[in-house]
């Protein structure tokens, strides 16, 4: 049964982490849910790292065409500075409030309603009142316009208003169209989350042991075969409709989780 759990999470993990949702909210929650004890955060940690691994496989070509030129191509130089650029608020941030968010955020149910809700509004708002798109080429960010991207970012220290979220609003306020937005959002995530994970996992090394191994193994990879499965669907979709569906699943999501709290469910 703890397998069937871990692997569950490990779902849910993989199909949230790159929707407009919070991963860390919907696993958190999950968790309690399903009476899924996590010593130390070590399982929602590396299973984390699933995900990471999945885009990067998802886009390893870009990878190793910008690594490979970065001497002799203008471009991928410029890529490389847009996405250290849009980093940078996070690894400023994260040095100061990373032990306050965690420590006491993410053990607060009305936080991640609030925020739910909140953050399905503002993408609502964004969705109807951006301004018109100039950039629809990820690669082709002005570092001014990717450093605004990365002080959004920032806003997703607080659980539940998603990190790909915040990067992609960020984006479209910064003029970027929809679905280069979501992509931008792809590519950052790529050093935030090793970061990310890093931290998490030098505050946990402690609690690994041998006899979690198996859970931790089914959680990693559900999580990395969920995240290669929706990235290609989730860029489909923002192309059609935007992300009004989304924003309205937060909204909804925030409502419910209001009223379980008011029902003393969490």
């Amino acid at each position: 049964m703890i397998l069937l759990v871990a692997a569950l999470l490990g779902v849910i993990q993989g199909l949230t982490e790159f929707l407009p949702v919070s991963s860390t909210a919907h696993l958190l929650i999950g968790a309690h849910l399903l009476g899924f004890d996590d010593p130390g955060g070590v399982f929602t940690v590396m299973i984390q790292l699933g995900s990471i691994l999945a885009v990067m496989w998802l886009y390893r070509a870009k990878i190793i065409h910008i690594v490979t030129r970065l001497g002799s191509d203008r471009e991928a130089r410029h890529f490389a500075s847009m996405i250290l650029v849009a980093f940078a608020p996070a690894v400023v941030a994260g040095a100061f409030l990373a032990d306050y968010v965690t420590g006491v955020l993410y053990e607060s149910p009305k936080v991640f309603a609030t925020t739910f809700v909140l953050g399905g509004i503002v993408m609502l708002l964004v969705e109807r009142y951006r301004p018109t798109p100039t950039i629809v080429d990820a690669d082709r960010t002005p570092l001014t316009r990717a450093l605004g991207i990365g002080a959004c970012q920032v806003l997703a220290m607080v659980p539940g208003i998603s990190r790909s979220g915040a990067t992609i609003v960020g984006g479209m306020l910064m003029g970027l169209d929809r679905a280069a937005a979501a992509e931008f959002s792809f590519f950052l995530a790529m050093p935030t989350m090793m970061a990310a994970f890093a931290h998490s996992l030098l505050k946990v090394r402690h609690h690994l042991s041998a006899d979690r191994a198996a859970e931790i193994a089914v959680g990693f990879i559900m999580a990395f075969i969920a995240s290669l499965v929706v990235v290609r669907p989730f860029l489909a979709v923002v192309r059609r409709r935007g992300f009004a569906p989304f924003a309205w699943y937060r909204i909804a999501l925030g409502v419910a989780l209001f009223l379980a709290i008011a029902a003393r469910w969490l």
